[in-house]
């Protein structure tokens, strides 16, 4: 080799490293900004939940189910405990109520000692179910004709007009579970996945414009089963098989909860800032790991598994104990005979489907919030538009966050919904929660936040929740894909309104103000932490993020 080649290997090699180096400082200065936005929302919800606690009985139970629920082990709040008090209280309420309940006490017994015989039955939930059970599914249409929307139902035509609006934001679910007797889960993943010609023909010709009629065929006509060869029958084998692993005794955890996350998924997938941002391959990701994200959820928190020493929490040692679970039972369902509707990609696509849907399953753990929004508002900070205002991502850090917000979002969608679907969903949410806490009262353990049926404030706690998680969690949201999500936001804040309002009326209280900024806020120069946003901050709100003045510095110097 003469002189002249290696000088010019030489050269190539530096710039290679040169690159190199760019590119670690670039996912460095990412991760370094990402945490100090972190750290910044802890601190900022530290200072808002502290306050909200000491308002009230209430406020305390509120700010401790925030705390318990959206926040990791090493995320941890100073939020003044009642629960003396509280016990104390519910001694005396329960003395006052021995005396004329001791009639029902008799009958309340002898169901009790029924529960304990059917739970002596119960299968461990260490077991991954669906590992030797026998298909049903296979075989189970006859002819080679599947059902138009994969499911038998003699309400085939309603169905379908209402199908028709899978890609309007707040379709109601429950009539789609009624109309598919209770398999919502397979119909509307059937349609998600797969539309005939007929089926989009059907579409347009029951829409009411051009406009609305192009956006409906654009959003379900992804042709994904063709895109990866899998056969309709082992699809719809496969989704009825996990829809039979949804538990139908949930009130809320259920197929029908399923299903509307994977509906609110395909919708939020067709924003314009996302039109052809993902490939078919993160499409059909996001789209499954919806469809999977809480199968065999036994009703159940992670905390109580924790605090019940389950086969769960011994099995997976703590750690997002229900999502491992999940997981282990899809991709274990996916095994079963007739039933691997992957069976046809290329060992390399499963491999990288498999770690996009492990990652965004994962981060539908509620205690991984704060750290998801965090990223999602440096993100916010620091995007690239393409000159038609579709989002720039370049590397699979960046479109993971993006995938990973995006499911963490439709799971969090209940509040974003028409206001009686949103009702409906917390009377469900509620229900659950409160046969945990009778679980708990039964094991003598401590009744989690929110879980005692007794004491729970439900329309107080929607607007903790909807200030503290939900709003800026959708506020983010809708800043990056701006200004897709603005009617969602809007939906948002007007039903956080109407349970603000009901609070209002049924207690004549005026919630107490936010906190005035502390003097090291002031000291560090931290006197602004509101940032225009794309709903111009709803001055209702109690709780915005943003980065500090500093963080955005740093944000900039990227």
């Amino acid at each position: 080799m003469t002189n002249d080649a290696y000088l010019k290997m030489s050269i190539e090699t530096i710039e290679e490293l040169d690159w190199c180096l760019d590119q670690l400082e670039t996912i460095q200065t990412h991760r370094s900004v990402s945490d100090m936005a972190s750290s910044k929302f802890k601190r900022m919800l530290n200072k808002e939940l502290s306050h909200f606690s000491e308002s009230s009985k209430s406020g305390n139970q509120i700010s401790e189910y925030i705390c318990s629920t959206f926040l990791d082990k090493q995320q941890e709040l100073d939020i003044p405990s009642l629960h003396t008090d509280e016990n104390q209280d519910e001694g005396r309420q329960s003395t006052n109520k021995a005396s004329s309940s001791s009639g029902a006490s008799n009958s309340q017994s002898g169901a009790q000692h029924k529960k304990k015989d059917v739970k002596s039955k119960v299968t461990p939930m260490s077991h991954i179910s669906g590992v030797k059970r026998a298909l049903s599914h296979t075989n189970s249409f006859a002819g080679e004709r599947l059902p138009k929307f994969g499911v038998d139902t003699p309400k085939e035509e309603e169905l379908g007009h209402t199908l028709a609006e899978i890609d309007k934001w707040g379709i109601d679910i429950f009539r789609i579970a009624d109309l598919t007797n209770n398999r919502p889960l397979t119909a509307i993943a059937y349609t998600v996945f797969q539309v005939t010609t007929n089926n989009n023909n059907s579409n347009n010709n029951d829409s009411n414009g051009g406009e609305e009629e192009e956006t409906t065929a654009r959003g379900i006509n992804r042709e994904l089963l063709k895109t990866f060869m899998i056969p309709a029958k082992t699809f719809v084998a496969f989704m009825m098989t996990l829809e039979d692993h949804y538990a139908k005794d949930n009130p809320f955890h259920n197929s029908t909860h399923a299903a509307d996350v994977v509906q609110s998924t395909n919708v939020l997938l067709n924003s314009p800032a996302l039109e052809s941002v993902f490939t078919p391959l993160e499409i059909t990701a996001a789209l499954f790991a919806a469809a999977i994200h809480d199968v065999d959820h036994p009703g159940l928190t992670n905390q109580f598994l924790i605090n019940s020493s389950s086969e769960l929490a011994l099995m997976y040692n703590d750690e997002s104990v229900l999502e491992n679970h999940h997981l282990a039972v899809a991709f274990k369902l996916l095994q079963n005979d007739g039933c691997d509707i992957f069976q046809n990609i290329n060992k390399k696509q499963r491999q990288t489907l498999r770690k996009m849907v492990i990652d965004m399953v994962l981060s539908t753990d509620m205690s991984k919030h704060m750290s998801l929004l965090a990223d999602l508002k440096t993100m916010v900070e620091t995007k690239k538009v393409a000159g038609s205002g579709v989002l720039l991502l370049d590397n699979y850090t960046d479109r993971i966050q993006v995938l990973q917000n995006l499911v963490h979002c439709a799971d969090l969608s209940n509040p974003t919904k028409p206001l009686e679907l949103y009702k409906r969903w917390v009377d469900l949410l509620m229900e659950e929660f409160f046969q945990q806490g009778d679980k708990e009262r039964e094991q003598n353990l401590d009744i989690s936040p929110m879980c005692d049926r007794h004491s729970a404030t439900i329309e107080k706690s929607q607007v903790g929740f909807i200030d503290y998680i939900v709003h800026p969690l959708w506020e983010t949201w809708a800043d990056l894909v701006h200004p897709d999500a603005q009617e969602i936001l809007d939906t948002l804040e007007e039903n956080r309104d109407w349970y603000q309002s009901f609070v209002l009326r049924a207690t004549g209280m005026i919630p107490p103000s936010p906190p005035a900024d502390e003097s090291e806020d002031r000291e560090s120069g931290d006197e602004d932490d509101s940032k225009p946003s794309v709903s111009d901050q709803d001055p209702n709100i109690r709780f915005h993020v943003t980065l500090e003045e500093g963080d955005e510095d740093s944000v900039a110097a990227m």
